[in-house]
């Protein structure tokens, strides 16, 4: 009896694991070696379902075949173990290409987005602006002629609210399109966005580094110039901090950024998941094969570590290529 209980647990367990090899058959792209492993589980099965049958009682096939099927799932399994690592290496193969092809997406979809910015940004410099500047021209021609108190008043408010709107457009243009990163590269593009954001807020932002004129490939500039931004300006929304620091460094071919605040701190497994761009900022630095670690807790502030492998050594700024777009 005990031998039957046995049986029918065997039966029932393999079973189960056939059940789960077959539904992994998809994911390993109908290799050879998992068939094999599926069908020395199911001939187990079958074995089992024979044997309890002939413990029952029951002979259905002649007993010189259960030799034969035990061979058979020998053999079967015996192979598949023999080149179970070839399976793994074609999986992680298969989990290679996933994550370099996720990369490109992601690299493609940056690109385009900051395509978009540059175009934006240009058109509203190049079409909106020359149009405001008109009407300024025509104020200031309007403004010389004899007015009474109350037109002139209508003109200088008028003047201003132009003058505002000039203002903000350039500001816009420049946040779409960061013309100080394009010209002279990421340090001068950084320290300009930190001198922005000291002027308008009470919060000391210390930055340090130690590059001068290098250039770097532009999805390497761009996307560190986003997260840094990002990063700032959580910490001037998010944290309500008095001191910032940030460090942007060259150590061979590796591009470090080391940042801090001294704000209320967060839960940063929570933050990824719900929001304040940490996310979008792993997504970033992982599309360049870089690392972003985050360190944070109530009441002690934030830390981050990015590093990122920059491939080759920076170019030095052409500063005549930029005078000359400029000019442009």
């Amino acid at each position: 009896m005990l031998i039957k209980i046995l049986l029918v647990i065997a039966i029932v367990i393999q079973c189960v694991a056939t059940g789960y090899a077959l539904r992994l058959v998809r994911t390993t792209k109908y290799n050879s070696v998992w068939i094999l492993f599926i069908v020395g589980f199911s001939l187990l099965s079958v074995e089992r379902l024979i044997q309890l049958l002939l413990v029952s009682g029951f002979e259905i096939i002649p007993r010189w075949w259960f030799g034969y099927l035990g061979i058979v799932i020998s053999v079967c399994l015996s192979i598949g173990v023999m080149y179970a690592h070839k399976l793994f290496k074609y999986i992680n193969r298969l989990n290679r290409q996933r994550s370099l092809l996720n990369k490109r997406i992601l690299t493609a979809v940056l690109r385009t987005e900051e395509k978009a910015r540059s175009r934006f940004s240009k058109e509203l410099h190049d079409g909106l602006g020359p149009l405001l500047s008109s009407a300024k021209m025509s104020l200031t021609a309007l403004a010389r002629e004899e007015h009474d108190a109350e037109q002139r008043e209508i003109i200088d408010n008028t003047t201003y609210v132009i003058d505002e709107a000039i203002r903000s457009l350039r500001e816009i243009s420049n946040n779409l399109s960061p013309h100080v990163l394009n010209d002279f590269g990421l340090a001068r593009g950084v320290q300009n966005f930190i001198d922005k954001s000291a002027a308008m807020h009470d919060v000391k932002i210390r930055f340090t580094t130690n590059l001068r004129s290098e250039r770097y490939d532009t999805d390497i500039e761009v996307i560190l110039y986003r997260v840094i931004c990002e990063l700032i300006n959580n910490s001037l929304k998010h944290a309500a901090c008095s001191a910032i620091n940030l460090s942007l460094s060259q150590n061979g071919s590796e591009l470090t950024l080391d940042y801090t605040d001294n704000g209320r701190g967060f839960n940063p497994q929570a933050m990824m998941d719900c929001g304040m761009g940490l996310s979008n900022i792993a997504s970033r630095i992982n599309s360049l094969g870089g690392t972003f670690d985050i360190a944070s807790a109530k009441g002690k502030g934030m830390r981050a570590a990015i590093r990122v492998n920059t491939q080759e050594e920076p170019a030095p700024l052409n500063r005549n290529h930029n005078r000359k777009r400029r000019r442009r």
